[in-house]
């Protein structure tokens, strides 16, 4: 007995302990439900607003001193806000942790009414109660609450997901055993239908009776606007507002109000997005999100693990964005790759030649042959064919370590013969000097592709003493535009050839209305909107020879691991997550709790099958489906890619059985083909979408004659999304099967599979048409897997590396904008800028011992002059210099303000007086010298403030126009500064590190420029106009406009011709473009069904 037995027979495994530990709570919520249950319907409310009611008097003394700091804000000097500020956030940190202390206290009787609501749903067709307004204003929207006389009537049946649903759930006990996880901030793992979303119900009610906003996070949109419509009425009946984002446009005031309801449904992306939105708005009224309270994310190992690897990017267009070199150097790729693959191809007849031959020297010239043709086209299909045979992937495996010893000392004698090298793997590809030669024409300069070393280039032009400073200077520039364009030359054809010998159409991604569209490897969907990164994407477009979109900017970006990252309390609910365990705790610090089942699971999970060939495995699978469908049972045939469902099919065809496909192209029809797929003798073919949030439903025939099939055509790179293959069988119990059909030319095994596996097959004698089922090879496999998974947690945690660097500078702009947008904090911001400013003037100037510096920098950015003399400039201390200048430069910043105010107060009174009521907002222009602001205010705020509200918003507009310009050219800065670090690699160094010094000092930099910006304006603002006459009413506040913006996501609308083959047919409904609605419509003449008795139009339909 191992150490870690004997450990668990003494303190239990880690599910035994997390189970022990919510037992009580559970317990205790079957205490509570016994007395909830024999409450009125009407009591049962009342029992929901008393808990609301402790919950608010719990936190009432610190809700009220926070609103008294507040009001007194203003009579304060400015620079001794800053302490008050502090005290108002400690205060709010001590309400959230309050929160958590009522929560756990109320938990067992929350739980207990949101289990009695469900009960009393199912059992009865209505649920009569006293109507309340809130129940009346339901009325006029949703069609499960009616109202007459001054009862309201809730029915069992609504509409979700465009379909008429009958409530018939209750929470089971597992389930709540599973909302108390969710409840703790912790992931909880269930297994396919056990009921994850009704689970949700139990911490979402809970929760946002604070009124402070729960968010409900899901992969699609479909499954958001179905969810909040089917979970809706049980939060609504006790006063909830409930509400879902992605019915709404973004940046509407329907989305504002959406983030206002107590409840909030979304997909990940559009919380992401419009996280980055607010964070560009330019008025408070664009703003939609509140405070990132607590989030519940649905699959959570979808959204925080596979989604997490692309950053969201809000971008826009570039000055000459179409100005690129793509199709310019896509002949000279296409010859360099095509002359390759002809070397490739010349490489491995040579091998299988020499590899007969019983001369030693001739085998090894054969091995090297192999490995040339290995390294020049890895995927290439002979290839992968000729190293499944016997003894040649050992052959293969034993040259690469002889050019890999030593530090790849002798590898440049096997890749100088090819044109580039790949390497698979990690996806990358290198030139070698026969690949320059070919692709640099005769007529070219032969270093039209080769990079200049600008350091000893800039090197020799220092030595030459005979050139004068001017000449000295234009040869730099000179050499660093060189470098620029050659830069821009080898990255473009280094994406080409990427695009070419890696990404293959089909796999990665598909072409679908003459645009790349990417294909999501864990789950099979389309990644609408989603684009490769650093030029990839335009390179293959233009392999493609579809329209190759503009270059564009980043504006805002962010990882969704950083974004979640800002909530209070994450949990998430999946049933796979026990994989990826350690990552989840090590990003998120979530721990992973697995739930048992309600019913024991009764499926069959056998061993893998592996063959030699594909060609043999596809055959095999296709005997097995004929006869799954002859017994009568359903099969779902899993596959890892578009092309494989197509080829599949089309061998079906061949049979005359009967199938649907479902895959990226064609995944419009998902929820129809899902609910045909548990039918006797329906086989379904879909890529790994089905894996993930499908619930497929058997009939009591189907279950006696065996349940559910899984066939997955190919063990996928990742063991999460096998499980979440094989979990669409064995719901609740029911009977089902699953199994795997491997081949030794499958991807996983050809990259990954170590030398063991064909070792063993070697020594087994392993024929064609033979196969091998044995857990020894099953366990082979999933040590390969855990092999990919250890490699792309390593990707995944270097992005958000990266990212953390970006994340710790976007908080502070992030902070500093949002206090400028709301008028908030902006004094001590400002009076902060004016402190560091002085500083670092200061410390350049006595770095330098030079007076003169500081009088020129001092008249530059605060028009005033140095307020001592040279010589007590020498003779006294940094420190002290420093508060004297920031001193004189608060003073004169003051008087500055209120000299401003005192010229904008006549004018505005005069107007106000005469006019008040024809103007709301007026607009007062400000110049600081160079260019005019039109500053919008409130026309009576600013004369009941005697024109101090002209100020602050002076102060807010300088701010944001200053922080959106140099935060924009600072995102440029690190994606350049990003791509440029990778070259340290070369020079034993560690790009992040480098990344993040220089990143560092680029931010500083930002800083101190965007500083000395704000306050060389403001310090210069005046107001140009002295006459009532010359003021102009302000426009109505206009939406921010996000037109020329791109976000990561768009819709499909058109249709395509269909034909017999099922791969070609279009499987995709109509969609309409604007949102799907489920609310009531009510003619404007109609009586209000609020119960009123009033016409609508004079009731709730007044606005």
């Amino acid at each position: 007995m191992g150490f870690n037995d004997v450990l668990k027979k003494f303190f239990g495994n880690k599910a035994q302990r997390d189970l022990k530990e919510i037992e009580p709570y559970v317990e205790k919520v079957k205490l509570a439900y016994a007395s909830i249950k024999n409450l009125s319907n009407d009591e049962l409310r009342a029992k929901s607003e008393a808990l609301k009611q402790q919950i608010k008097e719990f936190v009432a003394p610190e809700i009220a001193r926070i609103a008294e700091l507040k009001a007194s804000i203003e009579d304060v000097e400015i620079n001794l806000r800053e302490k008050i500020y502090a005290e108002v956030d400690k205060l709010e940190k001590e309400v959230t942790e309050k929160y958590e202390v009522v929560l756990e206290e109320i938990l067992p009787v929350a739980f207990a009414i949101i289990k009695d609501t469900a009960r009393r749903l199912s059992e009865n067709a209505e649920i009569i109660v006293n109507a309340t307004d809130f129940d009346r204003d339901l009325a006029t929207k949703h069609d499960f609450v009616y109202i007459q006389g001054d009862k309201a009537h809730y029915k069992n049946q609504w509409t979700a997901g465009g379909n008429l649903i009958k409530w018939e759930m209750v929470h089971y006990d597992v389930q709540l055993f599973g909302g108390v996880v969710l409840h703790k901030g912790k992931i909880s793992e269930m297994a396919t239908g056990e009921g994850k979303t009704l689970v949700a119900t139990l911490p979402v009610f809970l929760n946002a009776l604070t009124h402070n906003g729960v968010h409900v996070v899901t992969v699609n949109d479909y499954l958001s606007k179905r969810d909040s419509e089917w979970m809706g009425p049980l939060y609504m009946f006790h006063g909830l507002s409930v509400d879902c984002i992605d019915k709404h446009r973004p940046n509407s005031e329907e989305r504002r109000q959406a983030y206002m309801a107590d409840i909030t449904f979304g997909t990940n992306n559009e919380f992401g997005f419009d996280y980055l939105r607010d964070n560009m708005a330019t008025s408070p009224a664009d703003l939609v999100q509140r405070k990132h309270n607590y989030a519940i994310v649905d699959e959570v190992d979808s959204v925080l693990i596979d989604d997490a690897r692309t950053p969201l990017i809000i971008s826009g267009p570039v000055p000459k964005g179409d100005d690129q070199l793509f199709e310019e150097l896509r002949p000279k790729v296409e010859r360099l790759v095509n002359t390759q693959k002809n070397l490739a191809t010349k490489y491995l007849a040579d091998a299988r030649n020499l590899l007969k031959s019983e001369d030693k020297k001739q085998q090894e010239e054969g091995a090297l042959a192999l490995f040339r043709s290995y390294k020049g086209m890895p995927n290439n299909k002979p290839l992968i064919k000729f190293l499944s045979e016997q003894g040649i992937k050992a052959q293969l495996l034993k040259t690469e370590e002889f050019y890999m010893q030593e530090n790849n000392r002798n590898m440049h004698i096997a890749t100088d013969p090819l044109y580039f090298v790949i390497d698979e793997k990690n996806k990358s590809i290198e030139l070698t000097d026969k690949g320059i030669d070919l692709i640099t024409d005769d007529s070219e300069d032969a270093q039209f592709f080769i990079l200049p070393d600008v350091g000893s280039l800039v090197a020799d032009i220092e030595k030459d003493k005979s050139l004068s400073p001017e000449e000295r200077q234009n040869k730099k520039d000179e050499i660093n535009q060189n470098y620029a364009i050659k830069s821009e030359r080898v990255h473009t054809i280094n994406q080409l050839l990427k695009a070419y010998s890696l990404f293959e159409k089909d796999v990665e991604y598909v072409v679908i209305e003459n645009k790349v569209k990417i294909v999501d490897e864990q789950t099979g969907r389309i990644m609408e909107g989603r684009r490769y990164s650093d030029g990839l994407h335009q390179a293959i477009e233009a392999k493609e020879r579809v329209t190759i979109e503009a270059a564009t900017q980043t504006f805002a970006t962010i990882t969704l691991q950083n974004y979640f990252r800002m909530y209070h309390k994450l949990s998430g609910m999946t049933g796979t997550a026990e994989t990826e365990a350690g990552e989840l705790w090590d990003i998120y610090k979530l721990d992973v709790v697995v739930i048992p089942t309600n019913r024991p699971i009764a499926r069959n999970d056998m061993e893998d099958r592996v063959y030699k060939t594909k060609r043999e495995k596809y055959q095999a699978v296709i005997e097995e489906i004929d006869k799954l469908v002859a017994a009568g049972r359903p099969v779902l045939v899993g596959t890892t890619s578009v092309e494989i469902s197509e080829l599949l099919s089309r061998m079906l065809n061949g049979r005359k059985i009967k199938h649907n496909v479902l895959n990226a192209k064609l995944h419009q029809r998902e929820a129809d083909i899902v609910a045909e797929a548990g039918q006797k003798g329906i086989v379904t073919i879909a890529t790994n979408m089905a894996g993930r949030g499908t619930d497929i439903k058997l009939t009591q025939e189907v279950k006696d004659a065996g349940g559910l099939a899984i066939l997955g055509t190919e063990r996928h790179e990742s063991r999460r999304v096998d499980r979440q293959l094989r979990g669409r069988a064995g719901r609740q119990g029911d009977p089902g099967s699953s199994v795997f059909y491997v081949s030794l030319e499958d991807e996983l095994m050809r990259l990954f599979g170590s030398e063991r596996i064909s070792g063993i097959m070697d020594k087994l004698g392993f024929e064609e048409g033979e196969m091998i089922e044995h857990s020894m090879i099953s366990k082979s496999i999933e040590r390969a897997q855990k092999k990919v998974e250890e490699n792309n947690f390593g990707i995944r945690k270097r992005l958000l590396e990266y990212d953390d660097v970006m994340n710790s500078q976007r908080e502070v702009i992030y902070s500093k904008r949002l206090h400028a947008l709301m008028g908030e904090r902006i004094g001590v911001d400002i009076t902060n800028m004016i402190y560091d400013v002085a500083e670092s003037t200061v410390e350049s100037a006595k770095n330098s011992n030079d007076f003169d510096l500081l009088n020129e920098d001092l008249l530059k950015v605060y028009a005033m002059e140095a307020p001592f003399d040279k010589d007590t400039f020498s003779s006294t201390r940094s420190n002290e210099l420093v508060h004297q200048v920031a001193e004189a430069a608060l003073a004169t910043f003051k008087r500055k303000m209120d000299k401003l105010a005192g010229v904008a107060y006549p004018v505005i009174k005069q107007v106000y007086e005469k006019q008040g009521q024809q103007y709301e907002n007026i607009l007062v222009p400000v110049t600081d010298g160079k260019r005019v602001f039109n500053v919008t205010t409130h026309l009576k705020t600013a004369y009941d403030t005697q024109a101090k509200e002209v100020i602050k918003s002076f102060e807010k507009q300088t701010l944001l126009y200053v922080i959106d310009d140099e935060w924009k050219e600072h995102l440029r800065q690190l994606d350049e500064l990003r791509n440029s670090v990778q070259n340290a690699s070369y020079e034993q160094k560690d790009p992040l590190l480098i990344y993040k010094l220089e990143s560092y000092g680029l931010f500083k930099e930002m800083i101190d420029a965007m500083n000395r910006k704000v306050l060389s304006i403001l310090m210069r603002g005046q107001i140009p106009i002295r006459e009532p006459e010359q003021v102009r009413e302000a426009r109505p506040t206009q939406r921010m406009d996000l037109s020329r913006l791109r976000t990561q996501k768009d819709e499909i609308s058109s249709n395509r011709p269909a034909s017999q083959d099922p791969t070609k047919q279009d499987t995709r409904e109509l969609q309409r473009s604007e949102p799907i609605r489920v609310e009531k419509k009510v003619g404007r003449n109609d009586l209000c069904p609020c119960g009123s008795g009033k016409k609508y139009k004079n009731c709730h339909g007044a606005n």
